[in-house]
């Protein structure tokens, strides 16, 4: 009867995922939705998520790692920073929520990272230059990115100019003064914001991104979307005082003691055992278990690899966990024996290294729906109010509104209507933030989906 069930609800639980593009609703839908629509919600302020303490040596191996390689492996033989004040402009007309979470990112680098960063003023060339195009006028230039950062070029029109120079090569640069962020304009307001962090980040300072760093963003697990405390202090670091743009690695290495306990001293403490770098062939595997383009048989024959290649590596650290939910993901369609047992995995592993968190939230979302689609409510609200806290800490509404419309199907199940109401319009309003009304009425026709005998 279980696998009967896990069968039928496969497809449904697939859409829940708060990963990957979302369909798109009907021009009737939304309409008919948007008129009891609540107010959007939208996060301010610093993600209350707790960052671990990390050793100070630590910290300098992950600083060196991310400063002087490329995501490509390149190497860089030089530190670039930007020197003296930052500005950042807007070109064209962006999307409205772009503008204000914009100014929250910048007042966070400003007394988070202690970085001299403000707007630029109006008709003002910006250090930094963000805009806003049709997502498929950038997959036209770049196939497959969700956004991206390019060095030594103001707005749209410089960079296609100069993009097949040596001037938008990263491993030239000794000082940055000019950098253009290129990310959509017709998508959410969180995958906008999302782009802004990471790509504001990569502008600012590390180029690089590890599968081995667990509370970053410059990782490409996509399980932080906002700059977390650790962020802040990579960053904070690349802007340290007695660090300057041309310094090579020797040089900078030399420093970076001094620095990491000016500004963590609650890292000095003994450093933990290296953390070994990932390997080429776990990160191919898992490149292709994520990838959205192939096939379900493709993607899951790749994850299977990825969690096998893991598992010899034995990694201490959360990337076998993330191996399994990147199997219990692929499993969905295939296999839905498969995908619980990966996501109990996953779970229980990221639970034992970080708590309740994000990490744990995530599998959380698939535990929660299966509970749903199996009938079990009270088992769906254990795990959906467990996790709910700490996507609301991490500032993922994508995953905050899933969970609490997965939390409205499961308090309906069990006749609490008032309660599911109530639980149903504040993840509403936040799927409007995560999703876009476009497509918000589809989203939640995918979470009442998983209800049995929907």
């Amino acid at each position: 009867m279980l696998r009967a069930l896990l069968m039928a609800g496969a497809t449904a639980l697939a859409s829940c995922a708060p990963t990957g593009p979302a369909p798109e609703a009907t021009r009737a839908t939304v309409a008919t939705v948007r008129e009891a629509l609540p107010a959007p919600r939208h996060f301010t302020g610093t993600p209350a998520a707790r960052i671990p303490v990390q050793p100070n040596g630590q910290l300098a191996r992950d600083f060196m790692a991310l400063s002087f390689q490329l995501e490509t492996g390149r190497a860089l033989p030089v530190l670039s920073r930007f020197e003296g004040p930052i500005t950042v402009a807007v070109e064209g007309t962006p999307p409205a929520t772009l503008g204000p979470d914009l100014d929250a990112l910048l007042a966070r680098l400003r007394s988070e990272a202690d970085i001299d960063i403000t707007r630029a003023s109006k008709g003002e060339r910006g250090s930094i230059t963000v805009t806003a195009l049709p997502r498929a006028t950038l997959q036209k230039v770049v196939p497959g990115a969700a956004c991206f950062v390019v060095p030594r070029v103001s707005g749209w029109d410089d960079y296609q100019a100069k993009r097949f120079g040596a001037e938008t090569d990263w491993t030239t640069l000794k000082t940055r003064n000019r950098a253009s962020v290129f990310l959509p304009a017709d998508v959410s307001p969180q995958e906008i914001r999302d782009c802004l962090h990471e790509e504001i980040a990569q502008a600012l300072g590390p180029l690089n991104d590890l599968y081995r760093l667990p509370h970053s963003v410059f990782n490409d697990d996509n399980i932080h979307v906002v700059l977390t405390g650790y962020d802040m202090l990579m960053l904070r670091a690349t802007y340290a005082p007695t660090l300057r743009s041309g310094m090579t690695q020797e040089d900078v290495g030399a420093e970076l003691p001094a620095i990491f306990a000016r500004i963590n001293p609650r890292g000095a403490r003994a450093d933990a055992v290296t953390t070994p770098e990932s390997s080429l062939d776990w990160q191919e595997a898992l490149k292709g278990a994520l990838s959205p383009v192939g096939s379900d048989r493709a993607r899951l024959a790749a994850a299977r690899q990825a969690t096998a290649l893991a598992q010899k590596a034995d990694w201490q650290d959360g990337r076998l966990a993330f191996s399994h939910l990147a199997k219990g993901r692929a499993a969905l369609a295939m296999s839905p024996d498969e995908a619980i047992t990966a996501f109990l995995e996953a779970g229980t592993q990221f639970r034992a290294l970080y708590g309740d968190g994000i990490h744990a939230a995530h599998v959380a979302v698939q535990m929660g729906a299966f509970a749903l689609t199996t009938g079990q409510a009270e088992q769906a609200l254990r795990i959906l109010d467990r996790a709910i806290p700490a996507a609301d800490d991490a500032q993922n509404a994508v995953l905050l509104a899933t969970l609490l419309l997965l939390r409205a199907e499961a308090m309906e199940m069990q006749g609490a209507r008032s309660e599911a109401a109530r639980t149903r319009r504040e993840g509403l309003a936040w799927g409007r933030y995560a999703w876009g009304d476009a497509v918000l009425a589809r989203r939640m026709a995918e979470v009442a989906a998983l209800t049995p005998g929907a």
